[in-house]
């Protein structure tokens, strides 16, 4: 725990703006692959603070917690599966090279609808169609007749060209700027989320994502109280969106480090739902 408190000893709070208002960092934090795991899940949306929880389609316990995360007051997305450069297969309701437009719009809709309380949608795998601009198109089109839903581009592959597609298509959209635990030890993770804080601390806001591996919770447990404390604020991601909206000097931050990848350990949810670091 002492190794872990100095790697999150960020510094002192952001000096204030003008008119004394703190100058405070804003991040979000999604937790990924949710859906296969009930205990899993429950622990995840037992996490303090106003987190993110993105839900894979047509799994087992996604409704049901879901459902839970909403009462909380929660926000939810849909955690799109897409097809990867390695062939792995997306999962169920995953979006294929091989799909028409037709076909791929109607997959994503479904997906959708599988899901309640939706506020945005991300890419689960993708590292093929995300670098694809038609398809992207397609995708966008299929979230334009939804309510004001978000995308947020994992960033699987540096190739990928499915949050710009989506700013060109009109939809709100973010990059997510650091995984957490693409190598899944508490020291790593630790590490991570101190980068994930730095990187806030420099360009105003940050994007993290995370799985609900046991010691990616049990980091989240003992650090997220300590945010508040060192300037830092959690939101949802929908937040951030605005508050990017309301400071457009924020740009996103656009990291190219291979150790940024997904996990290249099986998630345990699924074999389904991790894409391996090689794919870059």
């Amino acid at each position: 725990m002492l190794v872990l408190a100095a790697l999150l000893h960020w510094g002192p709070c952001p000096a204030e703006t003008q008119g004394g208002v703190p100058d405070t960092a804003l991040i979000s934090i999604i937790i990924d692959d949710l859906g296969y795991r009930l205990r899993d899940g429950e622990r995840a949306l037992a996490l303090p603070g106003p987190l993110t929880f993105s839900f894979l389609p047509h799994t087992p316990h996604a409704h049901r917690l879901a459902t839970l995360a909403h009462a909380r007051g929660r926000e939810i997305m849909l955690h799109l599966p897409m097809e990867a450069v390695n062939g792995n297969a997306p999962g169920p309701g995953g979006l294929t090279w091989e799909m028409g437009r037709s076909e791929l719009i109607d997959t994503v809709r479904t997906n959708l609808a599988s899901i309640p309380f939706v506020k945005g949608v991300s890419n689960h795998m993708g590292s093929r169609l995300t670098r694809e601009p038609e398809r992207m198109g397609w995708l966008m089109q299929a979230l334009k007749p939804g309510d004001d839903l978000y995308f947020v581009d994992s960033r699987t592959t540096t190739e990928t060209v499915a949050g710009r597609v989506a700013a060109e298509n009109g939809i709100a959209t973010l990059t997510r700027d650091v995984f957490l635990d693409s190598e899944a030890s508490r020291l790593s993770i630790a590490t991570q989320l101190s980068r994930l804080v730095a990187v806030a601390r420099r360009q105003g806001t940050a994007v993290g994502i995370g799985h609900p591996y046991p010691e990616t919770l049990q980091v989240l447990e003992d650090q997220l109280p300590a945010l508040q404390t060192q300037g830092i604020r959690l939101v949802p991601v929908s937040q951030l969106l605005r508050d990017r909206e309301r400071q457009p000097q924020w740009q996103p931050f656009l990291s190219h480090s291979p150790k940024d990848a997904k996990s290249s350990r099986p998630s345990p949810l699924s074999t389904c739902c991790a894409e391996p670091a090689s794919r870059l």
